[in-house]
């Protein structure tokens, strides 16, 4: 078989990584870490946005936040709800569903929680259009006090999705007597909440670290301090695990795995996420990816099965949706699906009259390898593609501000589990300024959906629109992303699917 000369320039990168993978420097020595058995330290590549859970958008930063802020309501590891701050819920109506309030709970600061807390939480971000998870809450109408332990939610109509709203970040309950009296600036720079751990200090893009709370409601913390260290290299963060310098790392490269594995006292721990790592195209007028020949092209020129095999090491799954198995409205009919012709894709470029046109692709420098492979094929269909590798907190706040040219390449997971999530983003008033996609058939089987009760018919609108955005390509799917973590044998620690790290889930062999 002949070799392609993209598989030739990726394999020639992931050497060169293999030569870096030792030489990376953190801002403080590998000694701060990992040897003190009541410390967990974890590595990944981005920081959080901030403290305010209605105001971030990664997962990075609920992965750090579900330790300090509870919700009423949370997954498991199955993804089934279960109580925390509500100790049970009911629906009343297609529109009221009443919450039970755990009581004896106090925030951080002493000040205990009531139903005001959680009025004044959903309110600010039900209401606050300015908040970034405001387009999750904005169909909770009202919250009523029924007494101090007891709150009615209503909605502006029927909300299938309302548990599914209230288990993730954007529902961390805040603590409303302290704001009023303090300020949310304030609470951005001493948080407080109720979960079991506390924030100690944040050294913006370095680590944030939390500290046990003695005073938890639930099971006792198992760790006195957790720390969450911002290691934007791969390679850093494999150097910094092998030093022992952090217990468990994310993003493990897939060149790394071995080296790992035959280290002493650490190990690799996989498991599927709902990470789905893809290319949006932006179809406004005047741009070469409105033409949906052009859009066509870009997919059929990207060998998907060769990327997850060669540069993934076979860690992922090819799709050609980002609803993957385990989230209402999946179709089963586009997973484990792919499209590659490049002798067409250069056809239809020819035939749309853009030979040659100038793509620029922005890229998150934490799945750079995949975006200059991505290019390599995209120039060899006769494209010109011209990569931007941001690093992810540049790349965040281009994402937020809707700025990017052509194309860019993210992961995007599903804290929904469910279609609506990955599929929301192309309704008219969403995709207005990212891909400005606009299909009226489309637009109508979304908004039909989000107040659908009915589960079988909800379910078919979205595998209709599934159907629909696999012609149209305001996304070309790559593969579902397999999480890939080096963990120290100190700890016993198995991967969620929704990425979060809940620190009381880390067990402590020895401990």
């Amino acid at each position: 078989m002949k070799t392609k000369s993209w598989i030739t320039s990726g394999l020639l990168l992931l050497v060169v990584a293999i030569v870096l993978a030792g030489c990376g420097n953190s801002k403080e020595s590998s000694t701060d870490s990992a040897t003190n058995s009541k410390t967990l330290t974890i590595g990944n590549a981005t920081d959080i946005e901030s403290f305010d859970p209605h105001n971030n958008n990664n997962t990075s930063s609920e992965a750090v936040l579900v330790n300090m802020f509870d919700y009423l309501v949370k997954n498991d590891n199955e993804q089934k709800k279960v109580p925390v701050l509500a100790t049970s819920w009911e629906q009343v109506n297609d529109t009221t569903w009443r919450f039970k309030l755990r009581e004896g709970v106090t925030f951080h600061n002493g000040d205990p929680f009531t139903a005001a807390d959680v009025k004044y939480t959903i309110d600010r971000v039900a209401k606050d259009s300015a908040l970034k998870q405001n387009s999750y809450f904005k169909s909770i109408k009202e919250v009523k006090v029924v007494d101090d332990y007891t709150v009615d939610m209503i909605t502006d109509g029927p909300d299938p999705l309302l548990l599914n709203r209230l288990s993730k970040m954007g529902a961390g309950i805040l603590p409303s007597k302290y704001i009023k009296e303090k300020g949310i600036d304030a609470f951005l720079k001493s948080p407080v909440g109720t979960g079991p751990y506390k924030f100690s200090k944040w050294t913006k893009d370095d680590r944030v670290e939390l500290v046990k709370n003695d005073k938890y409601f639930g099971e006792a913390p198992k760790w006195d301090t957790v720390v969450f260290r911002s290691i934007p290299e791969a390679s850093t963060r494999v150097s910094e695990l092998l030093a022992g310098g952090i217990d468990i790392a994310s993003g493990i490269p897939s060149t790394d795995v071995e080296r790992i594995q035959s280290e002493e006292g650490k190990q690799i721990v996989k498991a599927p996420i709902q990470r789905v790592l893809q290319l949006i195209l932006r179809e406004t007028e005047g741009t070469v990816t409105a033409d949906p020949k052009v859009r066509e092209a870009i997919d059929l020129a990207i060998d998907k099965q060769g990327i997850v095999d060669s540069i993934a090491g076979g860690a992922g799954i090819v799709t050609r949706t980002s609803v993957t198995p385990g989230n209402f409205g999946a179709d089963p009919s586009l997973y484990k699906q792919t499209l590659y012709d490049p002798a067409k894709a250069k056809q239809l470029l020819q035939e749309s009259g853009h030979t040659g046109a100038e793509l620029n692709m922005t890229v998150s420098s934490q799945y750079k390898e995949y975006a200059e492979v991505v290019a390599a094929m995209l120039n060899e269909a006769g494209f010109k593609a011209n990569l931007e590798v941001l690093e992810p907190s540049a790349f965040s706040e281009r994402y937020s501000s809707k700025s990017f040219k052509e194309i860019f390449m993210i992961g995007i997971g599903n804290s929904l589990f469910d279609a609506s999530n990955n599929y929301n983003r192309y309704l008219k008033t969403e995709a207005a300024g990212e891909t400005d996609y606009n299909n009226p058939k489309v637009e109508k089987l979304l908004q039909d959906a989000l107040v659908n009760m009915d589960p079988a018919s909800r379910e078919k609108q979205y595998q209709e629109v599934q159907q629909i955005l696999a012609e149209d390509r305001p996304a070309v799917y790559l593969f579902q992303m397999e999480g890939i973590y080096g963990a120290d044998n100190r700890v016993k620690f198995t991967p969620r699917s929704d990425e979060m790290f809940y620190a009381d889930d880390i067990t402590p062999v020895n401990g």
